[in-house]
């Protein structure tokens, strides 16, 4: 097993709209929400506590996302109106972490820096050899960006442990998003000269890519992708949610990583719940979308997991040989099956992702 690295988990948002709690198992979750209708709005969940140490997740980028109210269903609790109203409800997810990893000091821990990063790996390292249990860390991550009210607050956002944040999720006065296409603002680019004095993670997920290839060349700190796919395999997609290959080009020539994405309707465009059985799309296919970014890159090393795992889908919109997050490690040897090696398969379950945060977060 190789340890693993999810640059993409909606937890908070998890925890406050169905009351979710993940230092308990995911099979305990599910038991208590049969019947329920977060089944129906989020599916059932594939995350919890016992499966991080099952799977042997190290780290995991936790998300502050709220639904802007154009976008949002019936049934959502987590809706802006106002950028006043983004910013409560953001800090309100990141206070959450805080009280998280608090509480349950031997589950959880907020990563914040590089050497928190190598003391949690040195733990996770000894805790599996002798069969214990560890601590995961989480990473915070911005989701779009409007409760950023002014960019003075960056300053209270990163002192409170924020380390990555992506402008956009549909659009924002920032940038085009999904469904949403437009450029940079004046705004958005004034951000980005803000976030990098610190310098914070620019996550593109989400961003249209006319808004994202400017940031490429605008931004001079740290990018990624967190959570996204390769538009080249989803044949008459016609959104602009996923990366076309000159994105992907510019992001490998910015040393950037991207986080696969093991969502079925993101593996085989036309896919969806009930209407579509699940086996029609296997892990084979996200090993598709890692290979392709593979061979543009020419290597290993830019490809990691975004899961998205209970964000908006569950187990019933996963690959057929998901149950739980746990399943992940199945990549390991359908990846060595296709002729990579165990280092560089390793490399894509979490040591890339390992690698980049050595770099580009602080000491």
């Amino acid at each position: 097993m190789s340890l693993i690295v999810d640059s993409h988990e909606d937890l908070a948002w998890n925890i406050l709209s169905f009351g979710r709690d993940y230092t308990r198992s995911a099979y305990e979750t599910r038991r208590l929400e049969q019947g329920s209708p977060v089944v129906e709005h989020n599916g059932d969940t594939l995350l919890g506590w016992p499966e991080y140490q099952q799977a042997q997740v190290a780290v995991v980028f936790s998300t502050l996302f709220s639904t802007p109210a154009r976008w949002a269903h019936e049934w959502e609790t987590l809706v802006y109106h106002t950028p006043q109203e983004a910013q409560r409800q953001y800090r309100q997810q990141l206070d959450l972490y805080h009280r998280l990893t608090d509480d349950h000091p031997d589950k959880f821990y907020l990563l914040t820096c590089a050497s928190l990063l190598d003391e949690g790996l040195a733990r996770q390292r000894r805790a599996v050899s002798v069969g214990q249990s560890y601590a995961v860390g989480l990473l915070p991550l911005m989701e779009g960006a409007e409760g950023i009210l002014e960019t003075a607050e960056l300053e209270a956002w990163w002192q409170d442990g924020l380390r990555l944040i992506g402008p956009a999720w549909a659009g924002t006065r920032f940038c085009g998003g999904t469904k949403e296409p437009g450029p940079l603002t004046a705004e958005g680019r004034s951000l980005l000269a803000a976030m990098a004095e610190f310098p914070f993670i620019l996550d593109l997920s989400h961003m249209d890519e006319l808004a994202a290839l400017e940031a490429l060349d605008r931004y001079p700190g740290p990018v990624v992708v967190t959570h996204g796919n390769c538009v080249a395999l989803l044949p008459g997609y016609a959104f602009n949610r996923h990366l076309s290959d000159r994105l992907i080009r510019g992001l490998l020539e910015r040393d950037g990583v991207i986080g696969v994405v093991p969502y079925n309707a993101f593996l085989k465009n036309g896919w969806q719940r009930g209407k579509n059985e699940r086996q029609e799309v296997g892990l084979e296919h996200l090993a598709d979308h890692i290979d392709h970014i593979c061979q543009l890159a020419g290597d290993a090393r830019h490809v990691g997991i975004g899961s998205d795992f209970d964000g908006g889908f569950g187990v019933q919109s996963t690959p057929w040989q998901m149950d739980t997050i746990a399943d992940l490690q199945k990549l390991l040897p359908l990846l060595l099956s296709r002729g990579y090696s165990e280092e560089d398969a390793a490399a894509v379950l979490g040591g890339n992702w390992v690698h980049y945060l050595r770099r580009n977060l602080p000491a």
